[in-house]
């Protein structure tokens, strides 16, 4: 690499049939990574051959978990500058150029956070105001990397200064509300089999979890402004929350048992 050379990314996805989104999901990063690096845990649709197509390098690796399979992919990646994405997300124009003016200048930080933009199932971008998170995505693996967490994929950012960018990702999460309602049931099965907390503050939290969690969707989320889209997604992620928690208590009452119910 020469003095005024841009650094090289190379961007890191993981994949289980994503056949619909994975072509989008690469176009939009052409011309901006110098390589784009698929983990594909087992896809039996056209996942691959889209990815191997559009110039993609697709390896194969059994699901280990959120946090390992990311791991996986950095260490598969040939460069240190890592641009994470999942299938169903989009760099949207500004982000893009903003990546691409700060690796051409050299960045001044190891890591930088973006805005994940939530798009509503069936609408082509986010709405007004739309909600998002905040998540570190690009990144120095050799200063930090993603945790080892099998539920959690967010990246340890340890003591180092974290920028953050201006550009936004559209986050296209879900097929339909049926798709977002099994993703959210599959999570949480997740959640249950790794939660230490006592019973008795689970059984506190549940007279208040799902209006308290409506109204942080609706209100500080401000899907209020998706009209009933907006209503309806803040129904299915209180109704997660609840079903979380008596997910939460039977698997407690399992451990006391022995699993015999």
């Amino acid at each position: 690499m020469t003095a005024n050379a841009p650094v090289p990314i190379s961007c890191t996805i993981i994949t289980k049939n994503e056949v619909d989104r994975i072509g989008d999901c690469i176009r939009a990063v052409q011309g901006l990574v110098d390589e784009v690096v698929v983990i594909d845990s087992g896809s039996t649709d056209d996942t691959v051959k889209i990815a191997e197509s559009l110039g993609a390098r697709v390896i194969y690796h059994d699901w280990p978990g959120y946090g390992p399979q990311k791991r996986y992919a950095e260490d598969m990646a040939k460069n240190d500058w890592i641009l994470n994405l999942d299938a169903d997300e989009l760099v949207l124009p500004e982000l893009y150029e903003e990546i691409k003016a700060l690796m051409a200048s050299r960045p001044e930080l190891d890591c930088y956070r973006m805005r994940i933009r939530n798009v509503y199932p069936g609408q082509d971008k986010p709405r007004l105001w739309a909600d998002y998170h905040n998540y570190v995505r690009l990144y120095d693996r050799t200063k930090v990397r993603f945790r080892e967490s099998k539920v959690h994929d967010t990246v340890d950012t340890k003591s180092e200064r974290v920028g953050q960018l201006n550009g936004a990702v559209a986050h296209y999460s879900a097929r339909s509300y049926a798709h977002i309602r099994a993703k959210l049931d599959s999570y949480t099965d997740l959640q249950a089999k790794v939660l230490k907390k006592p019973s008795w503050t689970l059984w506190a939290r549940v007279p208040f979890e799902y209006p308290l969690v409506f109204i942080r969707y609706f209100i500080v989320r401000r899907h209020f402004t998706g009209g009933w889209d907006g209503l309806y997604s803040s129904h299915l992620a209180a109704e997660a929350r609840i079903k979380r928690l008596f997910k939460f208590l039977e698997a407690k009452k399992m451990q006391k048992t022995g699993g015999r119910g």
